[in-house]
């Protein structure tokens, strides 16, 4: 490859689709993981030679060491974008743990593991490394305890890996969106669907007030939130100025969220109980 280029996860729709748009567009040449066949075959006739696209699952460890092989044979790499991620809702007490865990393997687990795949190469190039986090990595609300456990998990990672990787030369960013239009919200949604037509009766008497709270707010989010493009253009900025910022925000509901996420922390819970 002659052009400069990055990998991007999770790359079949919502920001990391925008994200291999905006990167097309500035000449860079892309990596982009999907999981699915229909997903790769639709990027490749879109974007021809300018992106390679591989199947992976970042939860699959034999895809991501291909991954890591595949992108190690062609030398060094400027940049790694980790965005894949989902969103799965349900009550804390009822969600059955092989779903709490399956979300932080997706969101967190799953981020570690291609970083290690690709780091020889972005050491060779001095890379750097772009991680997808949310403002729900700042302040956390009912029934979307699984993702915030990934996503305040993410924090620490990319905290750690920025410390860890300095010496190298290897900048770490965190980009924290608010509400964006993006699929994960619909899926987020089907997930919620199926996990609670399995939960016994008394998870549904007992926190009906939030799940349905809940519901509203995933629908605004996937109708009125920030187009996917807005946090592509943050991702593509991240990797290319020359001193980037350690966080970016993107969105104004991020920006108000932060300011609540540093209050006092009594005075906090009683205005994020009191939106519930």
């Amino acid at each position: 490859m002659g052009a400069r280029s990055i990998l991007v996860t999770g790359a079949s729709s919502g920001i990391g689709e925008a994200t291999v748009h905006e990167l097309v567009r500035r000449g860079f040449q892309v990596w982009a993981t999907v999981r699915r066949a229909q997903d790769a075959d639709r990027l490749s006739a879109q974007y021809g030679e300018k992106i390679t696209v591989l199947r992976c699952d970042v939860t699959d460890a034999e895809q991501v060491a291909a991954v890591g092989e595949r992108v190690r044979r062609n030398g060094a790499l400027h940049g790694l974008v980790n965005n894949a991620g989902t969103a799965i809702p349900a009550p804390l007490e009822f969600i059955p743990l092989h779903e709490f865990r399956r979300q932080l393997d997706i969101n967190l687990t799953g981020q570690l593991a291609v970083t290690q795949a690709v780091l020889p190469c972005l050491r060779e190039a001095r890379g750097r490394v772009v991680n997808i986090g949310s403002i729900g990595d700042r302040i956390a609300g009912p029934m979307l305890g699984a993702y915030h456990a990934s996503k305040f998990g993410l924090v620490g990672l990319t905290d750690t890996l920025r410390a860890e990787l300095a010496p190298a030369g290897i900048a770490v960013v965190l980009v924290e969106p608010g509400a964006i239009a993006t699929p994960i919200w619909t899926t987020g949604a089907a997930s919620a669907e199926r996990l609670l037509a399995d939960l016994p009766a008394e998870a549904m008497s007992r926190y009906r007030a939030q799940i349905d709270r809940t519901r509203k707010d995933a629908a605004r989010a996937a109708k009125g939130g920030l187009p996917p493009s807005a946090v592509a253009v943050v991702i593509a900025k991240a990797l290319t100025v020359k001193n980037p910022r350690p966080r970016y925000l993107v969105g104004r509901d991020a920006q108000v969220a932060s300011v609540v996420a540093r209050l006092p922390f009594r005075l906090r819970y009683r205005l994020t109980a009191a939106r519930q």
